[in-house]
């Protein structure tokens, strides 16, 4: 039948068919054989192609979700990856590559116990076979930040492709994985006690699902998505990608050494500069960080460690009035006479390290402020400055019972 799959087109179209048969009841073996009989293998392009049509042609991607096991065990070695790239030691992929390598390993781990309790070589009274199973399962819950990199750095660049059907299926699948940890890990801590047979239905109940689950994510990436994205993403999109990976940590493994790639120093450049505030947790460009601030209900002032009013937001109610004018005189400027020593002494308190936090709460016609200040510090405590906080609370006071369902204020 090769004769008739000769194109890419065609390549694909088949590949939808034989999808579609497996949603439809076709066993895997079939399945594969078929693809073995048709066309030996189907680069991954193809595979990703295929089921990014099938999407938008109106396949639920729960449906997809559901059988994506399915597929992989019917693909299985059908699918070629010889197009990805030879991937440099410390680039992002490699070092997800060896934290696979590394989940690979404790899974084997833990295995090795499987057979020891099932041949009966673990008496009931050996707690401490117990003890290792739940420590390897707790190491392996690193897994959720290789997952926490692909979904919240490499997906996205995939998305800015229109890669988006592949990257949605694994995120379900990482869903499921979690789900099948969390279960292994309640388990464990509720029956340190468990007897040679208990774990031994343990591990067919939920252990064994679990780490299937993880090797056949394993699975998925280094046959489909780490290829694709080898293929897909830039340097540039790499090297973005390592700068912000430390910041999730690493699985079970940590690089020795640093992937450079060959950028000029202006493209380097271009992938820091920006008119975004950036942070460690995110990005605004001004414009959303301003309408960020003002939209809270509640009025903040930003005084800086030398003590001159450095912002202040402009919310749609404020509880203090503030002008523009403000900004740059000494805090103790902007305070009655009368409240300055406290004023100070809460500056003192803070810069010294004495305190953190200064509250007050005081009627004002038909409303109830609360004002709070803040020492804002750096990652090594060293005092920044402080914020001032206030908002009128007079609505919550008045809260009672719960509410559930959505219902807008007037």
């Amino acid at each position: 039948m090769s004769e008739f799959i000769n194109n890419s087109r065609q390549r694909v179209d088949q590949l939808k068919k034989l999808i579609l048969g497996l949603h439809d009841g076709d066993s895997a073996e079939d399945t594969q054989a078929k693809l073995v009989e048709m066309m030996g293998s189907v680069p991954y392009s193809e595979v990703v192609q295929a089921e990014e049509e099938l999407i938008a042609e109106g396949l639920d991607r729960e449906e997809v979700l559901k059988l994506c096991d399915l597929h992989t065990e019917a693909l299985g070695d059908a699918i070629d990856t010889s197009m990805a790239q030879k991937i440099p030691e410390g680039h992002p992929l490699s070092v997800l590559i060896e934290e696979n390598k590394a989940l690979n390993k404790h899974i084997d781990k833990i295995k090795h116990f499987q057979y020891a309790v099932d041949n009966g070589k673990k008496t009931a009274s050996d707690k401490k076979t117990i003890i290792e199973i739940h420590t390897l399962f707790n190491e392996l819950m690193d897994v959720e930040k290789h997952y926490l990199k692909l979904e919240n750095l490499l997906f996205p660049f995939l998305e800015k492709y229109e890669i988006t059907g592949p990257p949605m299926v694994m995120w379900g699948k990482h869903d499921e994985t979690r789900a099948f940890m969390k279960s292994s890990i309640q388990l464990l801590s509720e029956n340190n006690n468990a007897t040679n047979e208990e774990l031994s239905g343990f591990f067919e109940l939920i252990f064994n699902p679990t780490l299937k689950s993880i090797s056949d994510m394993v699975h998925k990436e280094e046959e489909i998505l780490f290829p694709m994205s080898m293929d897909t993403l830039t340097d540039i999109d790499w090297y973005e990608i390592q700068q912000q990976s430390e910041d999730i940590g690493y699985c079970l493994y940590v690089p020795e050494k640093e992937w450079m790639p060959e950028l000029s120093e202006e493209e380097i450049d271009a992938t820091k500069s920006s008119d975004k505030v950036k942070l460690p947790t995110g990005s605004f460009t001004p414009e959303e960080l301003e309408g960020f601030l003002n939209s809270l209900p509640v009025d903040f002032t930003f005084v800086g460690k030398d003590d001159k009013v450095k912002y202040f937001s402009e919310g749609r109610d404020r509880v203090f009035p503030r002008s523009k004018a403000i900004i740059g005189r000494l805090v103790q400027y902007c305070h009655p006479p009368s409240s300055v020593h406290i004023v100070d002494q809460i500056l003192e308190d803070f810069k010294s390290g004495a305190q953190d936090k200064a509250n007050f709460w005081i009627p004002m016609g038909d409303k109830f402020v609360h004002i709070a200040y803040f020492a804002v510090k750096d990652k090594n405590g060293d005092y920044l400055g402080t914020v001032e906080m206030s908002h009128d609370i007079s609505e919550y006071r008045k809260l009672e019972g719960e509410r559930r369902i959505l219902n807008y204020e007037d």
